[in-house]
């Protein structure tokens, strides 16, 4: 799905640099699986979750809270990975310094979301009253922005890498990166909310993961 122009590894970083990139590029691939692998167990282990109703933060409320919570900055941090090892690898062409930028505003975002969780709500954990929260918290409101800036981040990311790929006629490419944009940029439906997130986080992730791993064959 991306292409990058890059130098030797070599005279990019030098060896032991090289190494550490890679291991960045481990990290940033396996962000997406651990965090989808973390949120299937617990969709399937956790009382009283249903996702057709309760979105994947909401799983970082309860006394096992913490486990969502550290799985989004886990997460996070793999995606700032990818920014760092972005940043040393692509080294010209469109997008070589706006891209690092906009994956840092993605990764940080996902660790701001973990740090600050969403409200109980819609009986949601077991005790909690159905329905809606009655008024969102000051943590609720930071972790919805924090998560809706992420993702607004990406997908100028992946415009931006749409426009490469086209400059490099890459229509393949191109095709990839525009329809994970407009995927992140598709307004949320009232009725199928959770569901829709699950599903756009995922093809972020398979997004990053692609990315993390093409830059990873680009070393030699």
């Amino acid at each position: 799905m991306h292409t990058v122009t890059t130098r030797s590894a070599r005279d990019v970083v030098g060896r032991e640099s090289t190494r550490s990139t890679r291991s960045l590029l481990i990290a940033a691939a396996l962000a997406g699986p651990v965090f989808y692998l973390s949120a299937t167990a617990q969709i399937l282990t956790r009382e009283g979750f249903n996702l057709s109703v309760h979105p994947i933060s909401q799983l970082s409320t309860g006394e096992l809270g913490w486990i969502q919570a550290a799985t989004f900055i886990i997460a996070g941090l793999g995606v700032l990975a990818l920014a760092v090892t972005y940043r040393r690898l692509v080294t010209d062409g469109v997008g070589r310094r706006l891209v690092p930028i906009l994956l840092a505003v993605f990764g940080f975002g996902f660790v701001v979301a973990g740090s600050f969780t969403m409200d109980p709500q819609h009986g949601f954990p077991i005790g909690t009253p159905a329905g809606p929260a009655a008024a969102m918290s000051w943590h609720g409101i930071v972790h919805s922005v924090a998560a809706a800036v992420a993702f607004v981040g990406l997908a100028i990311a992946c415009v931006t890498s749409m426009i490469r790929s086209i400059r490099e006629r890459r229509a393949w490419a191109a095709t990839g990166h525009g329809f994970v944009a407009l995927v992140l940029l598709l307004p949320v439906s009232p009725t199928d909310s959770s569901l829709q997130i699950a599903g756009t986080g995922l093809i972020a992730f398979t997004w990053t993961t692609v990315t993390a791993l093409t830059l990873r064959r680009s070393i030699r």
